[in-house]
């Protein structure tokens, strides 16, 4: 029997799919995120489950030796593709399905286009897969009850120690032992994680003592960085006219897309897929009554569930005074309390925007709030998310450090788009 040939056929038909996106590049994920679930691909959430690597978005150089550790990561066989537009993302799944097809039976045409960036590696072992479907929050599928410390590792394929963590050193905890002391970066590429952020972790026990943020990496000049979820802001500010329902419709879906992400690190996958489902429908431009109907269903079903609310209550709790204290505005800053207070301020903003997605009146920026808070390119609001994060979680356990940031969905698009960026070089 020819392993290897059926190993490629099996991959081929339906590969599975481990999605990196970088800053800038939200487009893309988006119109990668829609392709796949159409096609009914299944996402990796980590590489050791991969067969293709999809890059979605622009070419940063400093996330290049990232992206190579999660391509050693993969074993093989396995290909990579990479899409910079959304409108490349079709070509781009094409290419590495044929690339990780039988090489006799590959046809010319597999050969990727330049934009796609593939090349493919093949060996003679199959790999088993593990795929969770369970439908309740906490159950994820990847053997964490809760989902905190599951979807991706720790460090999306950076640590170089073997069993995939850094070596430990010793330091003295709270009540003066002496404990070992782990390194543990989050980012920058892990499923259901803000583009790009790499946050690092020191850790004794469980419990994190010290948390440092990296810079979010910049496109070079040449590169095509946009900040999707602000753009009706973004061309507000420059004298366009733009409706009020555009711009509450992108809104709705960019706290839709947040949910998405929280709801699946917490465990929740069949609801993770409806919010993203509604997302997709808000931003094709669905009208507001073909989507009403189950988006109040969706916003019950998820606000009143108790296994939720059970599983992020009392953590990562920062006050309304105390996020305006550190400039952060908009759901976080109304919200005055846990993950739990954050996921339900999304749900309550989204119903607040249901009667308004057709309003035809102008956008003016000053009154209506970006997704992540009132917009300025001189201070980003996802600035201050990001900067909130070491205060949020020094002191609180590893599991719960996914939910936070999640809870939080700082969007590295607005510190590294064109428009932003060109603002605050001045």
């Amino acid at each position: 029997m020819d392993l290897t040939g059926l190993t490629l056929r099996v991959a081929a038909a339906r590969p599975h799919v481990l999605l990196a996106a970088v800053p800038g590049g939200t487009a893309v994920r988006l119109a990668a995120e829609r392709l796949l679930r159409a096609r009914d691909w299944p996402r990796a959430s980590t590489p050791a489950q991969a067969d293709l690597l999809l890059v979605a978005g622009p070419d940063l150089p400093e996330l290049r030796t990232p992206l190579e550790r999660l391509w050693r990561d993969m074993p093989a066989p396995r290909a990579r593709v990479h899409a910079r537009t959304a409108d490349e993302v079709e070509d781009a799944l094409n290419a590495g399905r044929a690339l990780l097809g039988p090489p006799a039976v590959r046809p010319a045409s597999a050969t990727p286009p330049a934009d796609a960036g593939g090349h493919r590696e093949g060996d003679h072992g199959a790999r088993e897969r593990h795929e969770g479907d369970d439908q309740t929050p906490g159950h994820d599928g990847h053997g964490d009850h809760g989902g905190h410390g599951g979807h991706g590792g720790h460090g999306g394929g950076q640590t170089e120690m073997p069993g995939g963590l850094p070596m430990a050193g010793q330091g003295a905890d709270r009540d003066g032992l002496t404990l070992d002391q782990l390194h543990v970066p989050l980012g920058p590429f892990l499923a259901d994680w803000p583009a790009g952020l790499t946050v690092r972790l020191v850790l004794q026990g469980d419990v994190v003592q010290r948390v440092d943020v990296d810079e979010p990496a910049r496109p070079s000049d040449d590169a095509a960085a946009e900040a999707f979820w602000v753009q009706p802001w973004l061309r507000a500010a420059s004298g366009e006219p733009v409706p009020v329902g555009e711009a509450v419709r992108r809104r709705a879906a960019a706290h839709l897309d947040s949910l998405g992400r929280l709801l699946a690190v917490a465990g929740w996958p069949a609801e993770a897929v409806r919010a993203r489902r509604l997302r997709d429908d808000l931003l094709s431009g669905a009208p507001r009554a073909a989507v009403a109907p189950r988006l109040e269903r969706f916003t019950r079903r998820v606000g009143r569930s108790r296994t939720l609310a059970w599983l992020t209550r009392g953590i990562g709790v920062v006050t309304a005074q105390k996020a305006r204290e550190a400039g952060v505005g908009g759901p976080a800053a109304r919200a005055g309390g846990d993950v739990t207070s954050r996921y339900r301020q999304w749900l309550a903003d989204i119903r607040h925007d249901l009667p308004r997605l057709e309003d035809p009146a102008p956008l003016d920026v000053a009154v209506e709030d970006s997704p992540r808070g009132p917009w300025s390119a001189d201070h980003p609001p996802s600035a201050a998310l990001i900067a909130l994060l070491p205060r949020l979680l020094e002191g609180a356990e590893l599991a719960a450090a996914r939910l936070v940031v999640a809870s939080l969905d700082p969007d590295p698009d607005e510190l590294v788009s064109r428009g932003v960026v060109e603002v605050a070089r001045g």
